[in-house]
């Protein structure tokens, strides 16, 4: 089911028709030299721990965004970028439909919380937080079972 609107175009004062789409997000599970996957501490609502990734800018590709959103999370360059998965679910987001494109690759360096973060810890499947934001419990659960 389309969802739209009309709305008065600002230059010309004619209705249009708005359609609401869902928005291109990115998640990137940076696996550290020496094991271990980065999660970052979310500094804006929800603050909690999640992968690192964040929304596509108009005219980028997703795979310029999720190593654009890894340097600015978490100050590390990125190399191996591969897809992992596609996750859709309406529900993912609670602030608004997302679709992601899930990512794995590789870092190296020390991790360091920079932008959207405020916290960053490097994490087995042993050790992960309590509560992760969004479906990332989800896709860190489809991601380990992969790598057995």
């Amino acid at each position: 089911m389309a969802v739209k609107r009309s709305v008065k175009c600002p230059a010309c004062g004619e209705t249009v028709e708005v359609y609401q789409n869902p928005k291109p997000t990115v998640d990137i599970i940076i696996e550290m030299e020496g094991g271990g996957i980065i999660l970052i501490h979310r500094k804006n609502e929800p603050k909690v721990w999640a992968i690192p990734g964040g929304f596509v800018d108009y005219g980028e590709s997703v795979e310029t965004a999720a190593a654009r959103e890894a340097k600015e999370e978490t100050s590390l360059d990125l190399r191996d970028l591969k897809q992992f998965h596609v996750y859709s679910n309406p529900k993912r987001d609670p602030r608004l439909h997302t679709i992601s494109t899930v990512f794995t690759a590789t870092a190296d360096g020390t991790p360091k919380a920079d932008d959207d973060a405020d916290d960053i810890g490097v994490f087995t499947r042993e050790n992960l937080p309590d509560v992760l934001g969004f479906d990332h419990a989800w896709i860190l659960e489809d991601y380990f079972s992969r790598k057995q």
